[in-house]
């Protein structure tokens, strides 16, 4: 098996933010996405000599990508939260269709997120970054580390994602790019 060439190390190398987004989208936790990116990384390289350079290379690492999401899930089926492998394929024929569309949503949501106060940011922040096990912090933890009633945590977190599909909705529209599957 020949050694991938330099520009195949450059797009495998800009390629991996969005193959971690797509992954993500598939899998729902960044820890679970982290582990399937690195088998990915790894069944991308052993097929590096099928890949026709000039080709699409977001494309191509994307299918080799949701071949192993769907391998993980496999693995995995016996965890409580599963998509089908329907709603996985779909999402996955987006992510391909268009890699810079969700690197542009990210890049929105990111700027949205800036706009919001200090303690909307915290919260969020606190909510949706992964524990130090890596698994995903309960609303109900972050209520008792704050002192706030569980109740009030959530209505907060309801309020900020509104907020933020508000916005995300917004400026996507005024760069003219399509806002389907924005929440609601």
């Amino acid at each position: 098996m020949p050694e991938p060439d330099e520009q195949f190390l450059r797009e495998f190398t800009s390629s991996q933010r969005r193959l971690f987004l797509t992954i993500l989208s598939q899998v729902g936790r960044p820890a679970d996405a982290e582990e399937v990116l690195q088998n990915a990384n790894l069944a991308i390289w052993r097929k590096a000599h099928t890949f026709e350079p000039g080709t699409n290379f977001a494309a191509w690492s994307a299918t080799v990508a949701t071949y192993e999401v769907l391998k993980w899930r496999e693995k995995k089926g016996r965890d409580r939260l599963r998509f089908s492998d329907e709603f996985v394929a779909a999402v996955a024929r987006e992510a391909e269709a268009d890699p810079g569309l969700w690197e542009e949503r990210r890049r929105v949501l990111e700027r949205c997120v800036e706009k919001l106060s200090d303690k909307d940011r915290d919260l969020l922040t606190r909510r949706y970054t992964p524990g130090v096990d890596g698994e995903e912090v309960q609303g109900k933890d972050v209520a008792a580390t704050l002192g706030r009633p569980v109740n009030a945590v959530y209505q907060s977190l309801g309020r900020i994602k509104k907020t933020l599909a508000e916005c995300v909705r917004r400026e996507l529209t005024q760069l003219g790019a399509p806002t389907t599957g924005v929440a609601t």
